[in-house]
């Protein structure tokens, strides 16, 4: 079961050369954004009429400052989170605990050991599943603060630069990590890292076909990097609940592409 404990109130210290992924004030406005990332257009096929429209409440609602757009309803289990909406600085989710499950790092109680309770409900049982095909899941990283997302960006582009960074690491805000909704995966077939080689693993590989079972959807698949704006990462999977996650694994749908056809309701 999942274990019951307080949110996070201090922010853990910076790891050095921990691995990370993913992948902003005047006249605000608050409005319902049908949301699209400022990147290429997403050309699909035609979807299933029945899968159109969505509930308003499920689409980011957005405040524009400076040209920037802030997501206001962040507790919104389908947040669209990338690098045309960010989350307010200062949301940390209400509802984290840690999940009942094995981490590469053992029982330290890190601010990354956190997820919100559906989703460590959810992880809970899809590593149960997992094992039961005699897979061995850990989870790395979940929750992430901003600040804690802020110190490792800037460490990033101190050490490739901030075009390199910007592939592979979120800007502070920009993390979906900071929902409380993500998680990073890995196995003892790779050492327990972040890495490409993950997904040809049998971990890997069952979590590509299996997660969307348990409301999980991979973020950042191979091919889709021009429409979530972050390179592949086999090991980031992110929750959305079982309908939606069925939906877009049906249909080899991003987040963002799921978006660009679905209309409020």
């Amino acid at each position: 079961m999942v274990q019951e404990e307080s949110p996070i109130t201090e922010k853990s210290s910076v790891e050095e050369h921990e691995q990370v992924t993913d992948q902003e004030t005047e006249a605000p406005k608050d409005v319902t954004s049908d949301p699209k990332p400022e990147q290429e257009e997403i050309l699909i096929d035609e979807p299933d009429e029945s899968i159109l429209s969505l509930e308003a409440q499920y689409f980011n609602q957005v405040e524009e400052v400076d040209g920037k757009l802030f997501i206001t309803n962040a507790d919104n289990i389908l947040a669209l989170v990338n690098k045309t909406f960010s989350l307010p600085s200062d949301y940390v989710p209400a509802n984290l605990v840690r999940p009942d499950v094995p981490f590469a790092f053992g029982d330290l109680l890190l601010e990354k050991s956190y997820l919100r309770e559906d989703a460590a409900q959810a992880l809970e049982e899809m590593f149960q599943a997992a094992s039961h095909e005699g897979l061995e899941l850990y989870a790395v990283s979940g929750y992430r603060s901003y600040e804690r997302q802020e110190a490792i960006f800037h460490a990033e582009v101190e050490r490739v630069g901030e075009e390199q960074a910007a592939m592979s690491v979120a800007f502070p805000g920009m993390s979906e990590h900071q929902t409380g909704l993500a998680i990073d995966i890995s196995s003892p077939n790779v050492n327990y890292i972040l890495t490409e080689q993950f997904g040809e693993t049998p971990e890997g590989l069952w979590l590509a076909e299996h997660a969307h079972e348990f409301g999980f959807i991979l973020r950042y698949p191979k091919g889709k990097e021009s429409i979530t704006g972050y390179k592949y990462e086999p090991w980031h999977f992110r929750y959305v609940g079982k309908e939606i996650a069925k939906i877009l694994y049906e249909n080899n749908w991003t987040l963002e592409e799921y978006f660009e056809v679905v209309k409020p309701i």
